[in-house]
Order: C-alpha cells, then sequence, then structure tokens
C-alpha cells in the first residue's frame, strides 16, 4: 500500500491530548493583506523546548538543537511585508517533524504496540529520522529509554495536527484568493555534510539547494525564478540533489489542483556560526536574498505556469 494512502490525513481530527503543552505549537505571521499568491513555510526552526522532554534527553539543550534549522524564519520575514503570510512552528524539529508522515515512527522507540496504519518502515525511520527522531542530525540519541506511546500521538495530536491544518488553511486561502497557490518550504542545511551524510571537500556544497521532487511538485517556471535570483546575485546553486523535497513538497505540490510547491535549503555557513547558532555579520544580505526570491515568485502568474 502506498505510504501517502496507508497514513491518516494531517488534517484529520486530532485525539484530545492528555495533558497541556507548554507553548503554543505555531505563529503564523499573517500580511495586512495578502497581495502575492505565495504561502511560506519554517517547519524546522522552532526553539521552544519544552522542560519534560529536556528532562527526559540523554543531550543538553544545546545538542538537541542541532536539528534545527536556526532562524530560517527570520530570514523569510520578508515575505509578509511583501504580501505573504509565514507559518512558522515555535516546537522544535527534535521534539517533532511535521515535514514527514503524521505516523512514521520507529517501533523499537515506543514501548508498546504502534496504531496499524503506522509507518514503520520508511527510510526516514530507518535513518533515525522519522515523525519522532531517534536521534539528532549529528546522530546522537536523543532518549535514555522507550517512550509510551501515548507520548507520540499526544505530540501528533498537539503540534503536528495543528501545523498541518494552518498550512492547509493558508493554501486553500490563497487558492481561492488568487486561482493557485504557490508553497515555499522553507529549510537550511549543514555546510560540511550531504544530504547522505557524506562530508564535503572544504568549500564545496551549494548555497542553496532548490527542491521541487525532481519535476513533479511545481512548474518548471518556479524553480526556474528561484534559481535565476539566486544565481544573478553570485550564489551557487543546486537542483534535487542532495535535497530533493520532503512530506510538505510531495504531499501538498499538486500542480494539477493549482498548488505549486518548491523546497529552499540554505546553507547555514552563509547565515549563523554553526557551533553558536549566533548571526554572521552577512545575515541581512540573506534575508533581503530571500525577500528578493519571494518578490520574483509572487510576480508569477497561472500563464507561466503553462499546460504544467
Amino acid at each position: 500500500m502506498d505510504a501517502l494512502a496507508r497514513s491518516p490525513s494531517p488534517d484529520a481530527v486530532p485525539q484530545a491530548p492528555t495533558e497541556q503543552i507548554s507553548a503554543p505549537p505555531l505563529e503564523v505571521v499573517a500580511p495586512s493583506r495578502q497581495t502575492l499568491p505565495l504561502v511560506l513555510s519554517s517547519p524546522h526552526s522552532g526553539s521552544i523546548y519544552p522542560a519534560d522532554f529536556v528532562a527526559n534527553s540523554r543531550l543538553d539543550a544545546h545538542s538537541l538543537r542541532r536539528s534545527e534549522d536556526a532562524h530560517v524564519h527570520e530570514l523569510f520575514a520578508g515575505g509578509p511585508t511583501l504580501g505573504a503570510p509565514l507559518l512558522h512552528a515555535l516546537f522544535p524539529r527534535a521534539y517533532l517533524d511535521p515535514n514527514r508522515e503524521a505516523y512514521e515512527l520507529d517501533p523499537m522507540m515506543f514501548d508498546g504496540p504502534l496504531p496499524h496504519h503506522a509507518n514503520v518502515r520508511s527510510p526516514r525511520v530507518v535513518a533515525g529520522l522519522g515523525t519522532i527522531a531517534r536521534m539528532v542530525a549529528n546522530g546522537a540519541d536523543i532518549y535514555r529509554g522507550k517512550l509510551p506511546v501515548a507520548e507520540a500521538e499526544y505530540r501528533i495530536a498537539t503540534c503536528y495536527r495543528p501545523f498541518h491544518h494552518a498550512l492547509r488553511s493558508l493554501i486553500d486561502a490563497t487558492r481561492d484568493q488568487f486561482g493557485f497557490c504557490i508553497l515555499v518550504d522553507c529549510h537550511s542545511m549543514p555546510s560540511g555534510i550531504s544530504g547522505h551524510g557524506v562530508i564535503e571537500p572544504p568549500g564545496g556544497g551549494a548555497d542553496f539547494v532548490l527542491g521541487d521532487c525532481h519535476g513533479v511538485s511545481c512548474a518548471p517556471a518556479v524553480i526556474e525564478t528561484a534559481r535565476t535570483v539566486l544565481t544573478d546575485r553570485g550564489f551557487r546553486v543546486a537542483r534535487n540533489a542532495p535535497y530533493a523535497g520532503g512530506y510538505t513538497t510531495r504531499h501538498y505540490g499538486r500542480p494539477a489542483e493549482r498548488v505549486h510547491a518548491l523546497q529552499i535549503e540554505i546553507n547555514r555557513r552563509l547565515y549563523m556560526d554553526e557551533a553558536t547558532f549566533a548571526h554572521l555579520p552577512a545575515f541581512a544580505k540573506i534575508a533581503d536574498t530571500m525577500t528578493q526570491v519571494v518578490a520574483a515568485l509572487g510576480a508569477l502568474t497561472q500563464a507561466d505556469f503553462g499546460d504544467f
């Protein structure tokens, strides 16, 4: 059975949580009036770590942050000023990853049987990076022991489902208003490691990786427009390697339904100190570049997509 068909819809009604989460799960930075047919999503830049999660982890708070796409929502903060809403997950990726199916779960992590619809054999689960990850980005295990299955249900109910409900609502409203929607899924990537865990030579690697699921999730004009803005500014741009697009890009990118999804990965060495997570002096330049990308994508019309 296809994995997407097996997994429940992210818009399904969640089970009632058994406790209150310690922080709101997301933030929508909305323009005063939406004037662009774009939705911006930053699923991995959340940095509010529930105290009980940190207490039950083998890692300290700083080590847990290695999975963050730190500051990415700040880099795209120009989007709302131009007229495009920005959805930002406040919970961290190490706690729950919304760029997965709802139930990509490793049965070895839990102390009881998972629901029958759980996808326990996806490549992300095998790599330790499912909806609830077993490890952080550098390969260090997160947990001291097994988790209750109820904990997985709680995180999915309080974080995953609200995030995807908000994202679906923004996409639908944008398509209703403009006749189509361009979803930009905003991410960052470590400077020294490729998507396959291969250490790159000094100076190697792209500045940006644009992903359209190998030509499936958006019309060519979308990825080409972003590429042109970036290369005109002197950046090195790769397409679909090593990042072609995750669950969000695949699931929502349906050009036949007038939703085009593009994933953007930004090399962290361009804007932050990867050891301390501090902004670099070039942060403002990268943020301005992202604003220019948003403006260029926002200028596209349905006619630019041709028959795609």
